[in-house]
């Protein structure tokens, strides 16, 4: 009999939590996972739902997020135990029709919730559907080591770290020619980080939270995890340049220039700009 831990979204899931922990970006409770949904995903696992879901209401209403099903990893629930116990780690939600709360179909078992960070990824959610015309359905959120580490080292300006990381590796501005927005440090699990990143979202398919991770954006789990994978690599490579003592020689803006007709994409501007 077919289940819905079977399902391609749980599946999906459990690879992504777990590779994610195997990289070391999510340490204890650390990181958290949403993918968006339709109905007809959902709709052949009806017995396994909860006979009576319980109701959580949101912070902040979002209307423009009404009806819309979800599956999210649970607050406090580590990432090296979904594959584990997938059903106590994670769980399917359901806005309502007016976008005030959402309903826990299924898993989220024994009174857990959805992540604390939900109103951050629901805001972005709702920025990326705009932004990308409904294609993108996931946010992922990591403490990415390499990533976290230049936050210390390197003015946190949009335009220099994605200058930084275009450099770090040549496939870079081809995975994020949109660069990489950048917060103010801020506590982590509120409003007001969930509307700051979400702002960026409306820029930028990665936005880092420094000193503490990622937030990536993308269309499928699997892109989304490379999207991070991509720029905590060029970060990783940095983090060793600059350990060497720093570059000697370096991609140029022309080289930049060419790698963007070579394959179509647009660069942001002020980091292509910032300097010769």
């Amino acid at each position: 009999m077919q289940t819905i831990i079977n399902s391609w979204f749980v599946q999906g899931m459990i690879k992504a939590t777990s590779d994610a922990w195997l990289k070391g970006w999510d340490e204890r409770n650390g990181g958290n996972l949403t993918l968006r949904l339709d109905d007809a995903d959902i709709a052949p696992y009806r017995a396994d739902f909860h006979p009576q879901p319980r109701y959580i209401a949101l912070s902040q209403p979002l209307p423009q997020l009404a009806g819309m099903p979800f599956i999210v990893t649970g607050s406090g629930k580590f990432f090296r135990n979904v594959q584990l116990d997938p059903t106590a780690n994670l769980g399917v939600v359901k806005v309502d029709n007016d976008g005030a709360g959402y309903h826990i179909l299924w898993g989220l078992t024994d009174d857990a919730v959805p992540t604390s960070e939900l109103p951050a990824h629901f805001q972005s959610h709702s920025e990326r559907i705009i932004a990308t015309g409904g294609k993108d359905r996931v946010i992922m959120h990591c403490h990415a080591t390499n990533l976290i580490a230049l936050t210390y080292v390197l003015e946190n300006r949009t335009d220099l770290f994605t200058r930084k990381l275009w450099e770090g590796s040549t496939e870079c501005l081809v995975v994020f020619p949109d660069g990489v927005g950048i917060l103010p440090w801020m506590v982590p699990g509120t409003d007001d980080i969930g509307q700051a990143t979400a702002l960026e979202m409306q820029k930028h398919a990665l936005v880092l939270w420094p000193f503490h991770g990622v937030f990536g954006s993308g269309p499928t789990l699997d892109e989304t995890f490379g999207l991070i994978d991509t720029a905590e690599k060029s970060a990783q490579v940095l983090v060793k340049v600059y350990s060497m003592g720093g570059m000697k020689q370096t991609i140029t803006r022309e080289q930049l220039i060419a790698l963007g007709k070579r394959f179509g994409v647009t660069p942001l501007a002020s980091a292509l700009e910032l300097y010769q």
